[in-house]
């Protein structure tokens, strides 16, 4: 099938080396907040980079600061949603989730390249991705805990249930380092030396076999599927409907519409001490 031209207004892409497909969230002064634009972008600039005979593998990345700071909390005004996702109660947190799986059902490798803050939507982004190596003193959290219930209940699988139980009772982050040794990151760098290492990586995989790669990529999500990850990360969609019907998401989005997102944040996160409130 022939490839359709990509328009693109959020995210940038370039080839770094050959083989190698590297695109770039490109909504800086929102630190990468993920409205439906960016999100359709990701996903169709991951898909055409798939189709691509001459791309073997993919570098997702973000510009700015960080990663992504999560799903926009004012959003997306004047734009359609970029897939359909069946209606319905529970139909946002199956929406993400679905977009976010599907980089699982790609044939080529894709690998996150995460710097700065990497939360919330950001983090089940990056978990999704088939590998993820992270800056050591970039943070990957998930704050919204304070406020409501995640979309994508990746943490019992990738950093263990204790530290999971910890994460999600407190909203409290982990750093590179901590991310790779238990796992849910592969490996941390320096962040200086971040970029350079990513792209050994991808053109290690990009001189692979290609037809083997893609075959064993399928094998390890093919075991975690068996063992159930799938299937609980779905299921997981459905306590996050639930959970935006408590009283403390209707109190956060009063608080949004009335003082403004960065606001309402700050008051979030005052408490802990931690996220912008670190930096006031």
């Amino acid at each position: 099938m022939a490839r359709k031209p990509l328009s693109l207004t959020v995210v940038q892409i370039d080839d770094p080396a050959p083989h190698v497909r590297r695109i770039t969230l490109n909504r800086p002064e929102k630190r990468n907040a993920l409205n439906h634009a960016l999100r359709g972008e990701i996903i169709a600039s991951l898909q055409d980079a798939d189709a691509d005979p001459d791309v073997h593998v993919s570098i997702l990345r973000g510009a700015g600061p960080c990663f992504s700071a999560g799903y926009d909390l004012l959003g997306s005004p004047g734009q359609e949603e970029p897939w359909y996702t069946a209606g319905g109660e529970g139909h946002w947190p199956r929406h993400v989730t679905e977009g976010w799986l599907s980089i699982w059902d790609l044939a080529k490798p894709v690998i996150a390249q995460v710097h700065g803050y990497c939360l919330a939507g950001g983090s089940e982004l990056a978990t999704c991705c088939d590998l993820v190596y992270m800056a050591e003193d970039a943070e990957m959290g998930y704050p919204a805990v304070r406020f409501g219930v995640p979309d994508n209940h990746f943490h019992p699988w990738f950093v263990g249930m204790r530290k999971a139980m910890d994460m999600m009772l407190t909203g409290d982050s982990i750093n590179g380092i901590e991310a790779a040794q238990l796992g849910w990151a592969n490996e941390a760098f320096p962040a200086a030396d971040l970029e350079a290492r990513v792209l050994e990586k991808a053109k290690r995989i990009a001189a692979m076999p290609q037809d083997l790669v893609q075959l064993n990529k399928r094998v390890v999500h093919r075991q975690m599927e068996i063992m159930g990850l799938r299937t609980g990360i779905r299921a997981g969609s459905e306590l996050c409907a639930l959970g935006i019907h408590t009283e403390s998401v209707r109190n956060f989005v009063t608080q949004v519409k009335e003082k403004g997102v960065a606001q309402a944040a700050q008051k979030r996160d005052e408490t802990f001490g931690d996220y912008r409130t670190r930096h006031k």
